[in-house]
């Protein structure tokens, strides 16, 4: 008989306790969490936890402003808008991005045109060129899995053709590019802080961002009243709108700001731990012939807020990813994922038809399966691990090691 597990063979990983814990509760989580209940658990201005934890966003990345939001999500919104995009304005994005990245864009009219990735999945510079008209107003970036895009000449293509450039760096807090931070390129950036990310508060998002007109338009979207009418100038064009601003209410919960404020304690102790993790998941994972693994340049450092490797069915004689995959599940591989909502947008309904959501649009989107071939195939190869932080989780990572190991060993028993 096969060794296989997926064939009656003993499991490779076998341990009973959760193979990835994220984000870590301590102590000292709780007792932040437990002495904001004894402040408060509604603050309505810029004060205590919300006015502590946007500095140390302001400061961290060098950026003016910060401004605290309910979710990342929230935090992309209230960028488009602080940007000023309006109906018809056309909005340079990823093909190969979480949906939420694109999304709010549908809210204000504007029309997103896609751009395919290149191979590491990150959008394409060339192909940002290919997709700009005389109605690109801005141009969206996802530093993907937290591996930091291709920033020069995206940059040099924003300056040349004048466009609002915003970074989605909700994967990428703590990554690199060239001795900058990530977050620093554009004229906003968003960072989520949802229960997975690098810096997690369980849900919530940051906008940064240079600008006060971007700041003022935010702040009106999701903050009104007293927020307002404390940071935005009484001569401002758009004080008058102070007390109501744009009606939302996008503000992020105390409880949620005080978890990640003290996950911002030791960020530099779990990224350092992610780096050392990760480059050992390369020594080890990059000797499987069947596997591409996530390789960043010289002067480029990721968050690894994931490990996303490339299968080549190729190398195993056509062996499908999903039985690969599923045989590596029966090991008992339960962090492995192959992400379907986070996908080529082409793959979405609401990119094909938005208008049976949105019926102004009409036929303004139209996107179908085969439009983006880079990253269709990028998504249809992929396999993510997480990458995981404390010495001790080293034994799991191993033992998944073994795991791919012993799948490709045995391979021709999938066949």
């Amino acid at each position: 008989m096969s060794r296989l597990a997926i064939l009656g063979g003993p499991k490779t990983v076998n341990i009973p306790r959760k193979h990835f814990v994220w984000p870590p509760i301590s102590d000292e989580t709780q007792n932040a969490v437990l002495k904001q209940l004894e402040e408060g658990i509604s603050i309505y201005d810029r004060s205590g936890i919300i006015e502590t934890l946007e500095n140390r966003f302001a400061e961290t990345l060098s950026r003016r402003h910060a401004l605290l939001t309910s979710s990342g999500t929230a935090a992309l919104y209230s960028a488009f808008v602080g940007a000023g995009l309006k109906e018809g304005d056309e909005v340079i994005c990823p093909a190969y991005t979480f949906f939420a990245t694109v999304t709010p864009l549908f809210f204000l009219g504007a029309i997103p045109v896609l751009a395919d990735s290149r191979d590491d999945g990150n959008i394409d510079p060339s192909d940002i060129e290919r997709c700009i008209t005389n109605k690109t107003k801005a141009l969206v970036v996802t530093h993907m899995w937290g591996m930091p895009c291709d920033m020069d000449p995206i940059c040099e293509i924003a300056d040349r053709y004048d466009l609002i450039l915003i970074e989605d760096a909700s994967h990428a807090y703590g990554a690199i590019y060239h001795g900058k931070r990530v977050g620093q390129f554009g004229d906003v950036a968003v960072f989520s802080l949802q229960a997975q990310k690098v810096v997690a508060a369980g849900e919530g998002g940051v906008l940064l961002t240079d600008s006060d007109d971007i700041f003022y338009r935010a702040l009106l979207l999701g903050h009104y009243n007293q927020r307002c009418k404390k940071e935005i100038p009484s001569d401002h064009p758009l004080y008058e709108y102070a007390t109501t601003g744009m009606g939302l209410k996008l503000r992020i919960h105390p409880l949620a700001a005080a978890i990640a404020n003290q996950q911002l304690d030791k960020i530099e102790q779990i990224l350092a731990g992610r780096r050392a993790v990760a480059d050992k998941m390369h020594r080890l994972f990059g000797s499987l012939p069947p596997l591409t693994i996530p390789n960043p340049e010289d002067r480029v450092q990721p968050s690894w807020y994931a490990f996303v490797m490339q299968y080549d069915a190729s190398k195993l004689q056509g062996l499908p990813i999903e039985k690969f995959y599923n045989a590596l599940k029966a090991e008992g591989c339960e962090e492995l994922d192959r992400p379907n909502s986070t996908c080529p947008l082409n793959y979405h309904p609401l990119f094909q038809h938005p208008e049976k959501l949105f019926p102004s649009y009409g036929s303004r989107v139209r996107y179908a399966r085969g439009d983006f071939p880079i990253c269709e195939k990028f998504h249809e190869r992929s396999l993510k691990l997480p990458v995981w932080n404390n010495p001790e989780d080293e034994e799991i990572m191993f033992l998944y090691f073994k795991a791919f190991q012993k799948v490709i060993e045995h391979y021709r028993d999938l066949l």
